[in-house]
């Protein structure tokens, strides 16, 4: 039996022994008061016999007296002594000869209680079920009691209204239905997320649609959502697989060429003990290049490494982005110089972040080394900022040559090149934007580029005053 029969069944067997009860309860109830109403009517008959008979008037005139106002021919009158004897009956004209009536459930409690009352009891003299209500008056010592035959009409009268019986009944039923509409779309949602948890298991990626066939209803768009974002993360997963692949395959790519250069040299110098010191000293030189640019590189990839960790992993703390630049300005001093450019700082004074030092370094030092790089001989980088509430605004540009519209969506790729061989004369990684696009985000902020209407790059991004996270992208 699956989770929903069983849930559905047991919640309606509680609905069930529930509305029983309450039935049950509300029958009594009501009975317990129509006994009462009928007996109050005959206490108060007692009452009025007693008073009648207060007046100097024997028993059998009350009793005709009353039966002549209470309009009832049935109603039957017996006066009963403390010691049980019965006094009159209005049924007999002998109450002499009738049984001791101190046994009498009715007349026990009236002489213990002053009121007493029994139903559908059989009387010993007519043989007939009686309604009886005794009334106990101690000052003359007897005891009144009037009674009405226990018949169909009096059973009907005394019965509960059955009204109430069809609407508890109509509640439960409508209680039921809706029930069952809520155990049947959990049953679907159920069965679908069980199918979806086997399919998993056997390697077995659903699709959308069957996303789609769940219930509208909060647990259907739950579930929906658990398959979505399983695919999602699945084909998450086979893009980094992908990404991974190429990333090795870069990396070897990267790395042979200075190794294979490496390799070069050094072999010629020891297959070649008498090489003059010249060419000695400059196949050194050499080497020492390619082994620079092999540390940059793998500096590089231990800095993309890091920014793939969870932020928590990179210490947070006030950073002076002023002083930052400033710095960068004085280490690329003589490569700006060497190539004629200059650098227009238009920091305003006072522009700090929350954030990692070495991660904000390496935003303004990248995209200064990429200026440097690729802007041109002669050419201008200026760096321009704005505040709002939560994030400083950057703009860093250069009037050179720029981009063409084709390769400035991929130029935050890893180890991608506008031009392949320019890039490793210049000592490139080819990591450079990615690394500064991956620091970007992990504080919080979003980058872009464009070529520049007057020539040049621009790069816009953000960073937001306090950390708050990957993923968390200004939008002011």
């Amino acid at each position: 039996m699956s989770l929903g029969n069983k849930l559905f069944i047991s919640v309606t067997s509680v609905f069930v022994i529930f509305a029983a009860i309450l039935i049950l309860f509300q029958q009594s109830r009501e009975r317990r008061y129509r006994q009462d109403a009928l007996n109050a009517s005959l206490q108060e008959y007692n009452f009025r016999i007693y008073c009648d008979m207060a007046h100097d008037n024997d028993i059998a005139t009350a009793a005709l007296n009353l039966m002549a106002t209470a309009n009832n021919r049935d109603l039957r009158i017996t006066v009963v002594k403390e010691d049980g004897t019965v006094a009159y009956d209005s049924e007999t004209k002998q109450p002499e000869a009738m049984e001791n009536h101190l046994t009498r459930t009715e007349i026990l409690e009236a002489m213990r209680d002053g009121t007493g009352s029994d139903y559908d009891r059989v009387s010993n003299t007519l043989k007939k079920n009686y309604f009886y209500s005794a009334t106990y008056f101690p000052a003359d010592s007897i005891v009144v009691r009037t009674a009405l035959p226990y018949d169909a009409d009096m059973a009907t009268l005394l019965r509960g209204d059955t009204h109430y019986l069809w609407f508890a009944l109509g509640i439960l039923v409508l209680l039921t239905l809706i029930l069952w509409q809520f155990i049947h779309s959990l049953s679907i949602n159920i069965s679908k997320l069980r199918s979806f948890a086997n399919r998993i298991g056997k390697k077995d990626t659903p699709t959308d649609e069957e996303a789609a066939t769940f219930p509208n209803d909060e647990l259907g768009y739950i579930a929906s959502r658990i398959v979505t974002l399983y695919n999602q993360l699945q084909e998450t997963e086979k893009e980094q697989e992908i990404l991974k692949r190429q990333l090795t395959q870069n990396i070897a790519h990267e790395l042979k060429t200075p190794v294979a250069s490496i390799h070069g040299y050094i072999e010629t110098i020891l297959t070649n003990p008498d090489i003059d010191k010249a060419t000695y000293q400059q196949f050194m030189e050499r080497c020492y290049a390619q082994t620079n640019r092999l540390s940059t590189l793998l500096q590089d990839i231990s800095t993309l490494n890091r920014l793939d960790n969870a932020s928590t992993e990179h210490a947070m703390e006030a950073v002076n982005i002023n002083q930052i630049v400033g710095n960068i300005q004085k280490e690329t001093a003589l490569q700006l110089s060497k190539a004629e450019m200059t650098f227009v700082n238009g920091l305003p004074e006072g522009v700090s972040i929350q954030g990692n030092p070495s991660l904000v370094y390496s935003i303004f030092r990248n995209l200064t080394d990429n200026a440097i790089a690729y802007a041109g001989h002669g050419t201008k980088i200026e760096l321009r900022a704005r505040e709002t509430q939560r994030s400083w605004f950057f703009e860093f540009s250069d009037n050179g040559v720029g981009v063409s519209e084709e390769h400035l969506t991929r130029l935050f790729e890893r180890f991608y090149r506008v031009d392949k061989g320019r890039s490793r004369a210049n000592g490139g990684t080819g990591l450079g934007l990615a690394i500064v696009k991956n620091a970007v985000a992990l504080h919080g902020g979003s980058i872009k580029v464009m070529n520049r209407r007057s020539g040049g790059l621009m790069f816009i991004f953000s960073l937001r005053k306090e950390h708050m996270g990957r993923g968390m992208a200004d939008k002011e």
